[in-house]
């Protein structure tokens, strides 16, 4: 899959040291994977979630969140957000994620 865009993963590694190589090995698994559909990542990510259109991936036991949106036909992947867990909670990223309801 091709993944859109790496640089956010990058710049989180920078701030959140701990993050860096987690982040680092989630691009390299997705780069190689070549997934029709949510089902199919839930077999290498059994604990992510799928949360309006996007998906939403626990990093570093629940440390972190990566929030990606996927185009499966396309075989892209775009990073909408990396998040603390305390970002992820207040929950400003489901708008993008056209998420109506409450978790």
């Amino acid at each position: 899959m091709h993944v859109v865009s790496r640089k956010r993963l990058r710049e989180f590694g920078r701030i959140e040291r701990a993050a860096e190589p987690l982040l680092d090995g989630w691009y390299r698994t997705v780069k190689r994977s070549r997934w029709k559909n949510t089902a199919e990542v839930r077999e290498i990510y059994p604990h992510s979630d799928l949360v309006g259109e996007c998906v939403v991936f626990n990093i570093g036991g629940n440390k972190y969140r990566l929030i990606v949106k996927f185009e499966f036909l396309k075989q892209t992947v775009h990073v909408k957000f990396v998040l603390t867990h305390k970002e992820y909670d207040k929950n400003t990223w489901k708008t993008d994620c056209r998420f109506c309801g409450e978790k």
